[in-house]
Order: C-alpha cells, then structure tokens, then sequence
C-alpha cells in the first residue's frame, strides 16, 4: 500500500517529507528503543515510535525506511523536522495510542515485512 494511502485512511498529519508520499510500504515496526530498531525494522518499512529527536532521522535514512508515525500527537522536535526535510524523511502524527495505531496499520494489512 503506499503511503499516502495510509495517510488518507488513518487521517494522520504529515510534518515533512510531503515529495516522498508515493512510495510502497512493505510493512511496519514499531518500537521506542532505536537499537532495536536497527536492529530489526526492515527497508521500507514504516517506524511508529514516541521518540521525537533529530536521532529518529538518522535511524530512518540508515535503515531505508519509507516513515516515521510519531504516536500520541507528539510533535517532532524542530531539529528533527529540518534534519527530515534535508534527508527527504517523511515524519506523521498520530493522535493514537501505539497499540491502537498498530492495530489500525494491521488492518489495513501493513504487518511485518
């Protein structure tokens, strides 16, 4: 699904990287620890996390991933939001709670990749 279907279907608001909507996700993972993360999350995937710092950033652009979704209307800090737009990295915000958004993202058939 691309992503600027998720957008729509889940009403989120996007904070940057409003040129790099049409891409495909290829699944999701959701985690606060960015170790873990690394670790884990694969390209393409979309990262539901409540961090909100410029390291989110660099996280996203090593690991290829194609969002983050920061939960709880949390609000990116503003050096995360000029280090995504330099980067082309597309952050949005989700009035949802992670488990809830997870389960919306599990719907729409976003799973693990």
């Amino acid at each position: 699904m691309k992503l600027i279907e998720i957008i729509e279907k889940l009403k989120l608001e996007v904070r940057t990287g409003t040129d790099q909507l049409d891409v495909e996700v290829t699944g999701g993972y959701a985690s606060d620890l960015m170790s873990d993360v690394i670790a884990r999350a694969e390209e393409g995937n979309l990262w539901v996390t409540l961090q909100t710092h410029q390291n989110i950033v660099a996280v996203a652009v090593m690991k290829s991933l194609h969002g983050i979704i920061l939960i709880n209307g949390r609000e990116p800090d503003e050096d995360t939001v000029q280090k995504a737009l330099a980067q082309g990295v597309p952050i949005m915000i989700s009035k949802l709670s992670m488990f809830e958004l997870v389960g919306r993202l599990f719907e729409l058939g976003i799973g693990k990749s």
